[in-house]
Order: C-alpha cells, then structure tokens, then sequence
C-alpha cells in the first residue's frame, strides 16, 4: 500500500504552476478588463483554480495508470516516481484516485458553468476526456507527439 508522501509524489506537484498560470493570466486580464478588484470575482476564480488543479493532478495520476498496466513504466524507470510501476499502488487505486480528481473537477466547474455560461460544461468534458485519453485508451495521443 502506497504512503502519502508516495500518492503525494504521484501526483507530481512540480507540474501545478502549469495549472495555476492559466488561471492567474485570465483574472489577470479580467481585472485589467474590469479596471476594478472589486467588480472581480474572486470566488469565480476560486472556482476555476480548483478545476485546474484537479485536472493536473487527475491527469498526473491517468497517466501514471495508464503507462503502469500498458508496462510503460517499468520499477528501473527515470524520472519522477510512479505509483503503478513501482508497485507502490494497485492499479486501480490510481485509476480511481484519478477519476476522484475528475469528479472534483466536474463538480467545481458545474457550479463554475452554473455562475457563468453553461457551455462551460463542454470544455469541461472536452479536458476530462482530454485528460484520460492522453496515454490512456487503445490509441492515446500523448504517444504520437500530439500532447
């Protein structure tokens, strides 16, 4: 059974800044836009930086699913670790951790679309299939330097 600092280590922290950029860029401009902090929406932005977050981190763990039972990541493997080809954690355990960072991001998002525009919802779909289909499914595309 894996340890926290092992699910901690999988989730791959050093990759959240390309979570978090996005979202400071858009309330960025939105505040440039707006000329104002307080017409900005602080809660709004709240909201979108836990969709990010959770995307990464869900991704992080689809990925180390997904190359851990195609064999991908073998226990001699460099690099950051892995929670599935060190034999850490089961395999489905990761897919679920994976899966539970997917439904945090559909359920922050819906109150998200909720707030905003509802056409959100097909971005959000659009990332969390995205996310799983990266190195995940028959024909991931993360494996055709399409990622």
């Amino acid at each position: 059974m894996a340890t926290t600092a092992q699910w901690v280590a999988g989730a791959r922290l050093r990759t959240l800044p390309a979570a978090v950029a996005p979202v400071l860029a858009g309330f960025a401009a939105a505040l440039v836009l707006v000329e104002t902090v307080v017409a900005a929406h602080f809660g709004r932005a709240g909201l979108a930086l836990i969709v990010s977050l959770a995307l990464q981190v869900g991704v992080n763990y689809a990925n180390d699913y997904s190359d851990g039972v195609r064999g991908t990541d073998g226990p001699d493997r460099v690099g950051p670790f892995r929670l599935v080809g060190s034999g850490a954690a089961a395999p489905r355990s990761v897919k679920v951790a994976a899966w539970a960072c997917f439904a945090v991001a559909a359920a922050a998002g819906l109150l998200l679309a909720a707030l905003t525009a509802w056409w959100l919802l097909l971005v959000g779909a659009a990332a969390i299939t995205a996310a799983w289909f990266y190195t995940g499914g028959k024909r991931p595309y993360g494996y055709r330097a399409l990622g």
